[in-house]
C-alpha cells in the first residue's frame, strides 16, 4: 500500500510547460487553394519542485495538437509537423500538418496541444489523471490569390500589352 499521495491535474498544472510556438510555411501567408504548413515547437518537458510538501518530478507528455487554422475549421494530429525542407518537399507541398485556404484574407491561425502528466516522487513515475490544454499564441496568416495570364510577349518586350 501506498502513502504517496494521488495528484490531480491541477495539483501538477503549476509545473507545465509555457505555450508552445506556432509557426508557418511560407513565413505569414498563405495562397488560396494551395497548402499552408503549419509547425508547432513542442516536446516532453519536466520540472523538478515541492508537492504536497513532498520532492517531485513531473513530466508532460504531448499527446496530440488541434490546429485552429483560423478559418473555422480545425485539424488534430500526433505531431507538431515537420519543415517542407526536412520532409525533402516542395514549397506548397501537402503534409500532415498543412492546411488549404479556400478564400484570402487575413486570419488569425493557433493550436492547441494537448498533455499528459506523470509525477515521481522519488519511487518511480505514476501517472496523473486527465489531460491539460494548452493554446498557443495566435498567429496571422496572409491569404492572397495568385493569376497568372498567358501572353505573347514579356512587358519589356512589349510595355503596352496585358498586365504591363
Amino acid at each position: 500500500m501506498s502513502l504517496l499521495p494521488v495528484p490531480t491535474m491541477s495539483d501538477v498544472a503549476s509545473f507545465a510547460p509555457a505555450p508552445a510556438v506556432l509557426a508557418g510555411e511560407p513565413a505569414g501567408h498563405g495562397i488560396v487553394g494551395l497548402p499552408t504548413n503549419f509547425l508547432v515547437a513542442v516536446g516532453e518537458h519536466t520540472a523538478a519542485g515541492t508537492l504536497f510538501d513532498l520532492p517531485v518530478t513531473v513530466r508532460f507528455t504531448p499527446e496530440h495538437i488541434t490546429l485552429r487554422p483560423g478559418d473555422g475549421t480545425s485539424r488534430t494530429t500526433a505531431t507538431g509537423g515537420r519543415s517542407w525542407a526536412s520532409l525533402g518537399l516542395g514549397q506548397f507541398s501537402p503534409t500532415d500538418t498543412s492546411h488549404t485556404y479556400s478564400a484570402r484574407g487575413t486570419y488569425r491561425a493557433g493550436a492547441v496541444v494537448t498533455y499528459s502528466a506523470d509525477v515521481d516522487f522519488g519511487r518511480g513515475w505514476r501517472p496523473v489523471a486527465g489531460t491539460l490544454e494548452i493554446p498557443t499564441a495566435t498567429y496571422a496568416v496572409e491569404v492572397l490569390e495568385v493569376r497568372s495570364a498567358l501572353v505573347e510577349r514579356t512587358c519589356a518586350e512589349d510595355p503596352g500589352g496585358p498586365g504591363c
